[in-house]
């Protein structure tokens, strides 16, 4: 039994303590939609997710998932979009002001693993999500880099993150150091 928070139980500690109900979220990385589910959670019946992904598998996964919760209709408050990170600000509301947003990085589990993402788009994401982040709101990265791109990627966003100024956000990583074949980690960034 470890008494820290795993990688993805901090993760999702982080967003509850940004996204509030009646909220509004961002899940950059739809994957299997477990990370939109817990978003939808977390806006309630009057909040909205908005949920990205560039495959279409993902994007099917996810709406399965949520229609699976049927009781707590879910479905209802999210809105799933076909489409690269890096277009977020098309899909938003006018004027939107962005609680918090989560990405998952790497590749869809179970699925081809030359599909990944990529630091360019992440990064553009990043900075198009900061500019709408409500004060006080959460950009959460888990950061997977046991293969080659993920390691491309984690380099350039760790510049890019250590880089931001201290006036205008907290940036924080959080891994566990002694863990073997290069474990997940997050970086969050927070908006001052």
């Amino acid at each position: 039994m470890m008494t820290m928070d795993g990688i993805l139980p901090f993760a999702r500690f982080l967003l509850e303590r940004c996204v509030p109900e009646g909220g509004l979220a961002v899940d950059a990385t739809a994957g299997n939609g477990h990370d939109t589910v817990f978003l939808a959670k977390c806006v309630g019946e009057d909040g909205c997710v908005i949920s990205f992904d560039v495959q279409e598998q993902a994007i099917a996964s996810t709406r399965e998932r949520l229609e699976a919760a049927t009781k707590l209709k879910l479905s209802d408050r999210v809105r799933l979009v076909h489409d690269g990170h890096e277009n977020v600000r098309q899909h938003l509301p006018e004027n939107a002001a962005v609680d918090g947003a989560v990405f998952n990085l790497g590749y869809l589990p179970g699925s081809d693993k030359t599909v990944t993402t990529a630091p360019d788009s992440t990064i553009r994401a990043v900075e198009e999500l900061f500019q709408v982040m409500k004060p006080g709101g959460i950009i959460v990265l888990v950061v997977y880099h046991g293969h080659d791109e993920g390691k491309v990627e984690r380099d350039a966003l760790q510049s890019f993150v250590r880089d931001l100024p201290q006036e205008k956000a907290h940036v924080l990583e959080y891994r566990f150091t002694n863990q073997r074949n290069s474990p997940p980690f997050i970086v969050a960034v927070e908006k001052r």
